[in-house]
């Protein structure tokens, strides 16, 4: 096998790229910010909507922009199995193949050794994949982590990181922290597009110390930008919440931060109280599929039996698809299969999260966020 390769660097500067914080809350970590791409500026805090396979699933790219959505996730490891990274770029890259204009960030495959660790191994080097679809092998290595991504064409490509299971032997975090650290330092030296940042990710379990230590590890490489990782995996939220509170006073106030992979809606505040700029959860639509509405209120779930002769929509401010039928006729397409139950599910709950985001940065703007946290909460509880 060979060495990783570190030895030289024909890294380039990205172009077109900025972020600036504009308002800072003054009674918590909370700030409303800005991101400008290539493709357009992102309005912070933002959550991001997931699409996996190049795609939110369920919902057509112009229902996914009509939530609100401004920046979308998709996944390096699933699109180089399927299509390829290859074919993505001759069907003009992942913002043509998508009818996206907006900005795109891909995870960089870091998340699949620990969902997939029964399939894969890792080594110095890099992690070798056997493919859940055909059972072929795939080798991750930093290097080719950010050349897949560089292909695809996303604006913000994510560092390939070491993902272990909590709870673990202390020994074998740290070793994944250190590992994710240099790993961090040779995606960096891959780089060769001017249309791309990379996020580097803090790692460290739920240790603070380790924590601390891997993000100013990480600040000393100067990434664009850089994000939590390797939380919402089982764990409490209040140790999450423990966790944010630590790492992100580790990281530079003049650089964005990400918590990847969390996405109750409490948890979106409660990250926001902390610094925290970006979101992303499979949730939304996850649970969208699956029967249950995110509201003001708290989760509604429509297939229960109380709901058959409901004539009230989820939420009469809601400007959703789903908002303009009642909750009887949304449980009825629920009870009797129908594909269009799980879509106005899917778009209701992603446009609640987006009319939440959009609520949170006015909230910063008018130096009330606390009071809107408070009031959320106690009305979620």
């Amino acid at each position: 096998m060979n060495s990783p390769e570190t030895t030289s660097s024909d890294s380039v500067s990205p172009v077109g790229f900025s972020f600036e914080v504009l308002t800072q809350d003054a009674k918590s970590a909370a700030r409303r910010s800005i991101l400008n791409t290539p493709h357009g500026s992102v309005q912070l805090p933002t959550f991001m909507p997931v699409g996996t396979q190049a795609t939110v699933k369920g919902l057509a790219i112009d229902q996914v922009q009509a939530t609100g959505a401004e920046m979308l996730l998709a996944n390096t490891y699933h699109l180089s199995l399927r299509p390829g990274e290859d074919i993505v770029e001759q069907l003009g890259g992942l913002h043509a193949m998508m009818q996206w204009d907006g900005p795109i960030l891909t995870d960089s495959g870091g998340f699949q050794l620990f969902s997939l660790a029964k399939m894969s191994q890792v080594t110095e080097h890099g992690a070798i994949f056997k493919s859940h679809i055909d059972g072929s092998t795939l080798e991750l290595t930093p290097e080719k982590s950010i050349q897949i991504q560089e292909t695809l064409g996303s604006d913000i490509a994510m560092v390939l990181d070491h993902l272990v299971a909590l709870p673990n032997e202390q020994s074998v975090i740290r070793a994944a922290c250190e590992r994710s650290i240099r790993w961090a330092q040779r995606c960096q030296i891959a780089a060769r597009s001017a249309q791309q940042i990379q996020f580097a990710i803090v790692q460290g379990g739920l240790d603070e110390t380790l924590r601390v230590w891997c993000a100013e590890e990480l600040a000393d490489l100067d990434f664009f930008g850089y994000a939590v990782g390797g939380l919402s995996v089982g764990e409490p939220p209040a140790e999450m919440y423990r966790i944010l509170d630590v790492t992100c006073l580790a990281l530079p106030v003049e650089r964005p931060r990400y918590l990847m992979g969390v996405g109750r809606p409490q948890d979106l505040l409660e990250g926001i109280r902390r610094g925290i700029d970006m979101f992303d959860c499979v949730m939304p639509t996850r649970n969208g599929r699956n029967s249950l509405a995110f509201t003001d209120q708290g989760p509604l779930k429509l297939r229960n039996a109380k709901h058959r002769t409901d004539k009230s929509p989820i939420d009469p401010d809601c400007p959703c698809l789903a908002c303009r039928h009642s909750r009887g006729y949304i449980r009825h397409l629920f009870q009797s299969g129908e594909m269009l139950g799980p879509i106005l599910l899917s778009h209701h709950n992603l446009s609640y999260y987006q009319r939440l985001m959009i609520d949170a940065r006015a909230a910063i703007e008018a130096g009330d966020f606390e009071a809107f946290y408070q009031k959320k909460m106690a009305a979620w509880r």
